[in-house]
């Protein structure tokens, strides 16, 4: 479903719409106000008053005025200025700062090639063992370290390191293998 296919639902509250577009592009978005605002619970406020906004109907997306995603940051940017603007109201904003920040907005080509990429390694994930899977996203998807993620679960830390080493290994083996494949495509 196309970008603007989601954002009709989402006028006629459709909240799975909203669900969608949210998770299409919270990473992003969320990478984009950390920029401007180098401050993590602003940068969420930033986000949760993107997505009420566009729940509620503030600002009307109008497509022969430009792209979806390029409306979205623009909103976003607005949002964040005026959070900060709230927060500190004696802070003199450099606008010329906020309009001269590249867009993050990847190419489609990049999205493409990411959304590829993700697939394969969720596909080699799943081929893992339930335990590897469970060291591997704590350690690389949430950040814990070993011994963090060994009290979490309740094993030993050399049960943990030697987990994540044969997950390491069989990702390394099945990704290098869709790699290779993806060569003899070409």
């Amino acid at each position: 479903m196309t970008d603007i296919e989601l954002y009709e639902r989402v006028r006629q509250k459709d909240k799975q719409a909203l669900e969608t577009l949210y998770d299409r592009y919270e990473r992003i978005l969320y990478a984009f106000v950390m920029q401007l605002t180098k401050d993590r619970d602003l940068a969420e406020e930033a986000m949760q008053e993107v997505f009420i906004k566009l729940w509620r109907g503030g600002g009307v997306y109008d497509e022969s005025k430009g792209k979806f995603k390029s409306w979205l940051f623009t909103m976003s940017r607005h949002v964040t200025i005026d959070l900060i603007r709230k927060r500190k109201p004696d802070l003199q904003l450099d606008e010329s700062y906020a309009e001269a920040i590249p867009s993050p907005a990847p190419s489609v080509e990049t999205e493409v090639e990411w959304q590829e990429e993700r697939t394969q390694i969720e596909t080699a994930m799943a081929e893992l063992p339930v335990e590897q899977q469970q060291v591997v996203r704590l350690m690389y998807f949430q950040g814990l370290s070993q011994q963090k993620i060994a009290d979490t679960c309740g094993i030993p830390l050399g049960t943990v390191k030697g987990r994540i080493r044969l997950a390491l290994k069989q990702l390394r083996r099945h990704l290098s293998h869709d790699l290779n494949d993806k060569e003899v495509e070409r």
